[in-house]
């Protein structure tokens, strides 16, 4: 027996002032990161450092295509990233003052 089972969509998320702005940044700025993180690294990257900056230029465009043109389902990376960091560090911290 086959059973189908879908999810219904994500609700689009509110619009506020100046979240277009704040989405574009976003959008660019993990893949940027990206770049100077290949284009500093300590050795030598070759032909997949190549590859990797040229899929990290497409996902810059796309995600800036969804951050413009279809703000109402952009999700922010860094504020997803951001939560997760910010309970690792307060276990961390925690940990630190256990005994």
């Amino acid at each position: 027996m086959l059973v189908l089972m879908s999810w219904a969509p994500k609700p689009d998320v509110p619009y506020w002032r100046g979240r277009r702005f704040l989405a574009a940044l976003d959008a660019l700025a993990w893949p940027a990161v990206l770049l100077v993180a290949i284009r500093t690294a300590p050795f030598s990257t070759g032909a997949f450092g190549l590859v990797a900056s040229a899929l990290a230029v497409l996902v810059a465009v796309r995600r800036l295509n969804r951050a413009i043109l279809q703000n109402h389902r952009y999700e922010f990376t860094t504020l997803r990233w951001g939560i997760v960091f910010a309970w690792m560090l307060a276990i961390g911290a925690a940990l630190k003052l256990l005994p």
